[in-house]
């Protein structure tokens, strides 16, 4: 009996107690929120004094009497679970509304515009703080475009333009410290300066360079008055010459050849070309970066022996005012200049010759000269080894407003918009490396000193240059000259960029209004006299420079000392300002895309477009080949061998998850150096720098393979100075030469399809 006593004494202290749904009120930054509590006290005890009770009943059970306690256990837990399962739920609904937010706002985006070649509201990035959340393509866009506004690129451009910023004067060394300090002021995580010593020429004050006419004795008689005793093409040959005049159209061999077709024999006679087409590079030094250490770095000359480009020019030269060219032009007789060939100098005939002898003399002399190239650097957050580079010039003979004030301007714009987005939460996955060169007007010497001191690994690190020189030489038409692989690209930003002279129209809609082949309007090949040119044709970097230009006419005051910011805003009517920040929205975003997307946005197809064209041109020659019994049929293995490898590709990586990081790596190393597979791995950078096969120049190229091709049906050379400048006119065809040149093309070609294939054990190829 007693047992069952204690254990009717147990079950009743087992009972649940009583509970009560109260609410207090709760200070501070809620005040006014009622919060929900429980509180269990023992029966028959009174609630603590600082609670309001409000106990919430519901109806009594049939039966109940007052005074009785009516217990039944699992009501009274419902009771005091009841609000946590209010709160779970609501935990549970908020997850799930937010989870099926970002969702549909990534789907919508993602949806918006069909063409991108990758998925870019997927490249989403967490800001430095929680509270800025997630940060999309869209919202980066947004971003760059507000604080890119913000500054001022012509009051930049003004003032630069105003400074004295000849390569190796004080004026340059004053604006180098200055353009460091303000990359300083931006709290780049690193800036720092390059200094190379290069051989420039410049002229000798002591003895200026002189033009005189030659009297009937053949002795110099009366002297003409130069433009400007500073005027002066750097790296002419030094000495004299004396011959009759010979007006040459712009110099280029096709037209040397229409000079003979005509009767007119331009060798031993001093020609008068005109400026334009071709560019000074071109006309005067066959290279780019110092010529008196072709292949090496300038960081010391004494290092290396005294050598000289082959590219040095081997006759004087002198640039000349327009005055004295009506002069000149007025003295000549022989036959009639072709239509094509007729300027724009008032009252001047233009007859090809010959005329009156000439006697010029160059005295120009060489000086060893400190030039300092300028580096500042954001590092990325999950590839910092692989940077996206920006560089402009610094440097000009003159005012340079066009040469190279707009492009400084618009690089230092770029420097801080970026460096507020990373203020405000942007994070590039790669590094930008923005870059301020010298020595550009002698030839891009600054940039191709820098390539040629870290050509052995900037192949592996640089992913694109993007040039900002040349940038506005006018406003009507839009050029983007560049490597195949950023194509693709740039269609897609130019349909997010609008025009400056179009309202209500992309620049892409300005372009296919006109022309439904968009690319036949924009795309150019890279000019050798751009700094963008040696990254691709020497380092195998993929580059584009954007220039806005004239429709019928050349900017007519560059390099010369009229181009000033008043002429520049004068023949761009006002839009200087809305035409700059165009090519700074345009650098801009193409940037973000190449430092912020997982997955490198480079069409390596394109190169099978490329490489199709080319081969086109050579079938045409087939039967020729055959009648020698030679073939083409090794470069059309290796031709089909790189398609293949690149649809390989382009199927691995669509079928792959972008998440994994290890794999999106791995891909972006075989993409970023597509561009490098297609320099000669068979000819030395020192004897022939310029080593790629489609840009390059020199025997081992298929433009000069094509040229000696023509050889077949000519017998002589075809366009002589374009590919290759060991092709000596009146040789002929050679087979040996041809199995050489077939050799060189197709197995870089096959080398390229290889490297594209991934590991050696996936190479699969019909060669």
């Amino acid at each position: 009996m007693e047992r069952l006593w204690g254990l009717l004494q147990r079950a009743q202290q087992l009972s649940p107690r009583p509970s009560q749904t109260i609410y207090k009120r709760v200070e501070g930054t809620q005040q006014g929120r009622l919060e929900e509590e429980e509180e269990d006290w023992e029966e028959g005890a009174e609630p603590p004094a600082h609670f309001c009770p409000m106990e919430l009943k519901g109806p009594e059970s049939l039966g109940s009497r007052p005074g009785q306690q009516n217990v039944i256990p699992w009501a009274a837990a419902g009771r005091r679970a009841a609000p946590y399962l209010v709160l779970m739920a609501l935990l549970i609904f908020t997850g799930a509304f937010l989870l099926g937010y970002v969702a549909f706002r990534g789907s919508c985006q993602a949806c918006g515009d069909s063409v991108l070649v990758v998925n870019e509201d997927t490249n989403d990035e967490p800001g430095l703080d929680s509270h800025k959340g997630t940060l999309y393509w869209t919202d980066l866009q947004a971003m760059f475009l507000r604080f890119l506004g913000e500054g001022c690129l012509e009051d930049i451009i003004r003032q630069t333009s105003l400074r004295d910023r000849v390569a190796g004067s004080a004026g340059m060394g004053a604006l180098a410290q200055d353009v460091r300090a303000a990359l300083s002021r931006h709290k780049l995580d690193h800036v720092w300066t390059d200094t190379h010593y290069v051989g420039l020429q410049f002229p000798d004050p002591t003895r200026p360079n002189t033009l005189h006419w030659v009297d009937e004795t053949g002795r110099p008689g009366e002297q003409l008055p130069l433009e400007d005793p500073d005027a002066y093409c750097p790296f002419s040959a030094t000495g004299n010459a004396t011959g009759e005049l010979v007006y040459a159209h712009y110099g280029r061999p096709e037209d040397l050849q229409n000079l003979r077709a005509r009767g007119v024999e331009p060798a031993g006679r001093l020609l008068l070309v005109r400026v334009g087409v071709t560019n000074f590079a071109q006309k005067v030094h066959l290279g780019t970066g110092d010529p008196y250490t072709p292949g090496f770095p300038s960081f010391n000359q004494t290092q290396f022996p005294p050598v000289e480009s082959s590219g040095l020019p081997s006759i004087p030269a002198q640039p000349i005012s327009a005055d004295i060219a009506s002069c000149l032009l007025r003295k000549l007789k022989g036959p009639v200049a072709p239509q094509e060939w007729q300027g724009h100098l008032p009252d001047s005939p233009y007859y090809l010759g010959p005329g009156p002898g000439l006697h010029l003399q160059v005295n120009n002399h060489r000086v060893s000269t400190p030039i300092s190239n300028i580096f500042g650097c954001i590092e990325g957050f999950s590839e910092p080894d692989h940077y996206v580079v920006i560089g402009a010039q610094r440097d000009a003979w003159g005012p340079g407003a066009a040469k190279s004030a707009v492009g400084t301007a618009i690089l230092l714009e770029l420097v801080r918009t970026f460096s507020s987005m990373v203020t405000n939460g942007f994070r590039p996955r790669r590094s930008l490396l923005f870059i301020s060169w010298d020595g550009g007007d002698f030839g891009s010497v600054g940039s191709m000193e820098w390539l040629e001191g870290y050509l052995s690994v900037l192949h592996l690190k640089a992913v694109v240059y993007v040039s900002l020189d040349n940038a506005v030489l006018g406003d009507d038409k839009f050029h983007a000259k560049t490597s195949p692989l950023l194509i693709s690209l740039i269609e897609n930003i130019l349909k997010q960029v609008d025009s400056p002279n179009h309202s209500g129209q992309t620049l892409y809609e300005q372009v296919a209004f006109t022309n439904s082949s968009w690319d036949a309007m924009v795309i150019r090949p890279l000019p050798m006299d751009s700094s963008a040119y040696s990254f691709t044709a020497f380092a195998g970097v993929p580059a584009v420079e954007f220039s806005f230009v004239e429709d019928n006419q050349d900017y007519p005051f560059l390099h010369t000392k009229d181009d000033t910011y008043e002429n520049l805003h004068k023949v761009l009517q006002g839009r200087l300002p809305a035409v700059a920040q165009t090519v700074a929205q345009l650098a801009g975003q193409l940037i973000i895309r190449l430092s912020h997307d997982h997955l490198l946005p480079l069409d390596f197809g394109r190169y099978g477009d490329v490489v199709l064209r080319h081969i086109g041109s050579l079938t045409e020659f087939s039967g020729d080949l055959k009648a020698r019994g030679l073939t083409l049929q090794w470069v059309y293995s290796a031709r089909g061998d790189y398609i293949r490898a690149a649809e390989k590709l382009r199927q691995e990586i669509y079928s792959s998850e972008e998440s994994d990081e290890r794999l999106m790596r791995m891909y972006n190393v075989r993409i970023m150096r597509v561009e490098f597979y297609f320099l000669s791995q068979y000819v030395s950078p020192a004897d022939s720098p310029f080593r790629h096969i489609f840009l390059g120049r020199g025997d081992h190229t298929l433009g000069a393979l094509l040229d000696h091709l023509r050889l077949l049906r000519t017998g002589s050379s075809g366009s002589p100075g374009a590919s290759s400048s060991r092709v000596a006119s009146g040789l002929g065809f050679q087979e040996s030469r041809f199995r050489r040149q077939l050799a060189l093309v197709t197995w870089t070609l096959q080398g390229a399809a290889n490297a594209l294939s991934g590991d050696v054990w996936n190479i699969d190829n019909n060669f």
